[in-house]
C-alpha cells in the first residue's frame, strides 16, 4: 500500500499592513537613504489572486532590495530575514512559473519565484513553528509574570537571590538555553522562531520588572527566566526523552524557582 504524502505548503510573512518586506533589508535601507521607493505588493488586497513581482531581479540573485518572492515550507524559519521580525502577518501562497533556490542546505525549505497566488491568510503564530500558539500565550503573560517575580524578589531579597543563583548556575552549567534549546530549534527548523521569541521575551519582561522596582541585576535575571520560559515552551516537544532531558526542560520552565511556570497545552 502506497504511503500518502503530505502536500507541501509554502508560506510568506508580510508587514502588519499586508505588504511584502524587501528580500534584502540592508539594500532597502541603502536605496531608501538615496530617496528611492522600494516596490512591494500588498497581499491583503490580493487574496485568491495571482500576483506578479513588480520589479523582478535576476534569477535568483539578491541584486535588488526586493528581488523575488521568498517562500518557506518550514514556517519556524520565516522570521529570519525580515526587517522587523514581529509583528507579522502570515500567508499561504502557491509559487507559479519558474522557481528556484540558492542550492545550499536551506534548499529544501526555501523557494523563490517571480509570481505567486495568494491562497489565504493563516494564523501568525505559525511563524514560530507548530508550538507558536503556546509561545504567544506565554509572551502575553510575561509582563504580569515579570512584575510578580520582581515583587517576590523585593519581599525576600536574600532568599530569592540564592534561589535564582542556584537556578542560573544550573542553566549555565547544562547550557539549557544556549545548547539544548538552540540545537533542538535548529534541527527542527525553528531557529528564527526561537531567536525572535527570546528577544520578545526579554523586551516584555524588562519594563515590567523595572516598573516594579527591580534593580538592573534583578531585571537581567528576570529576563533570563523569561527567555528560558519561552524557549521551554517552543521546544517542549523536542526536549523530553529521558530523565536528564526532562531536567533540562524543567530548568527552562523555571524548575527550582518559586512561581510555577504555565503548563503547556
Amino acid at each position: 500500500m502506497a504511503r500518502s504524502t503530505r502536500p507541501v505548503v509554502h508560506y510568506m510573512a508580510t508587514r502588519p499592513d499586508g505588504t511584502v518586506p524587501p528580500t534584502t533589508p540592508h539594500l532597502a535601507a541603502y536605496y531608501s537613504g538615496l530617496g528611492e521607493t522600494i516596490p512591494t505588493v500588498n497581499f491583503a488586497v490580493h487574496i485568491g489572486e495571482t500576483v506578479d513581482h513588480p520589479s523582478p531581479g535576476e534569477r535568483w540573485y539578491t541584486d535588488k532590495p526586493f528581488s523575488y518572492f521568498h517562500m518557506y515550507t518550514r514556517p519556524g524559519e520565516i522570521l529570519e530575514r525580515l526587517e522587523e521580525r514581529w509583528p507579522v502577518r502570515l500567508w499561504e501562497v502557491e509559487p507559479l512559473g519558474e522557481t528556484g533556490n540558492w542550492g545550499n542546505d536551506f534548499a529544501p525549505y526555501w523557494l523563490m519565484s517571480h509570481q505567486v497566488r495568494v491562497v489565504r491568510e493563516v494564523e501568525a503564530w505559525r511563524a514560530f513553528g507548530h508550538r507558536g500558539a503556546q509561545v504567544l500565550a506565554v509572551l502575553a503573560q510575561l509582563p504580569d509574570l515579570a512584575q510578580q517575580w520582581a515583587e517576590e524578589w523585593a519581599a525576600d531579597p536574600e532568599g530569592t537571590r540564592r534561589t535564582y543563583k542556584a537556578w542560573e548556575t544550573q542553566v549555565d552549567d547544562t547550557r539549557a538555553l544556549t545548547s539544548w534549546a538552540y540545537w533542538r530549534a535548529r534541527y527542527s527548523r525553528r531557529e528564527a522562531g526561537l531567536q525572535t521569541a527570546n528577544q520578545l521575551a526579554g523586551d516584555a519582561a524588562a519594563p515590567a520588572a523595572t516598573a516594579a522596582g527591580a534593580d538592573p541585576h534583578t531585571v537581567a535575571l528576570i529576563q533570563l527566566r523569561a527567555r528560558c520560559l519561552v524557549a521551554g515552551q517552543l521546544m517542549f516537544d523536542r526536549i523530553r526523552t529521558g530523565e536528564y532531558e526532562q531536567s533540562i526542560r524543567g530548568l527552562l520552565l523555571g524548575a527550582g524557582l518559586d512561581t510555577p511556570a504555565p503548563v503547556p497545552a
